[in-house]
């Protein structure tokens, strides 16, 4: 497995570990609880998998030429390892109820097929080669998708360690 997922499967487990549903399901008002933010990841890691199934099926990389707002994008998420704060999810990898437990259960074997079916595409197509836009960061190469997914929990693991510690004191 690569290094920065497992360092994000182990920062996950570790971020709820201990919390009990009840925990998992608090939230204050207008915001997402954790089961609600693990599913906002699961979706995120689904949607990656998905993504990159569609690459394999096709035979090729799927990227397209960046923009210059996604370059820029780009160099302040991946090369520079800002994720801004505040942003509203797409609605796709937005939480749509599904069970706390089955999301806390299966969160991190997503991460293990997400790895599973970079490195196979890493492997086929190329190291240095864009395979596949990101909704907003645009073409990515296998492992700025990595790292991306490694700020991207890291910026929500804060989250849910804020949430576990509300939780435990309501």
């Amino acid at each position: 497995m690569d290094t920065r997922l497992a360092r994000l499967k182990h920062a996950l487990q570790s971020a709820v570990e201990g919390m009990s549903l009840e925990q998992m399901s608090w939230h204050p008002p207008g915001k997402w609880c954790a089961a609600e933010v693990l599913e906002h990841l699961y979706l995120t890691y689904t949607g990656t998998t998905k993504g990159f199934q569609r690459l394999i099926d096709a035979g090729k990389p799927l990227a397209t030429h960046a923009s210059f707002r996604q370059r820029w994008r780009s160099l302040l998420v991946v090369g520079f390892g800002y994720l801004p704060s505040g942003r509203k999810a797409p609605p796709v990898t937005e939480p749509r109820g599904l069970p706390p437990e089955k999301v806390r259960n299966e969160v991190l074997q997503k991460i293990d097929a997400m790895d599973a079916i970079i490195e196979q595409c890493e492997s086929r197509f190329g190291r240095n080669v864009a395979l596949l836009d990101h909704p907003i960061l645009g073409p990515l190469t296998a492992a700025q998708w990595k790292k991306f997914h490694l700020l991207h929990g890291m910026h929500h693991r804060k989250q849910l360690l804020r949430l576990r510690q509300a939780a435990r004191k309501n």
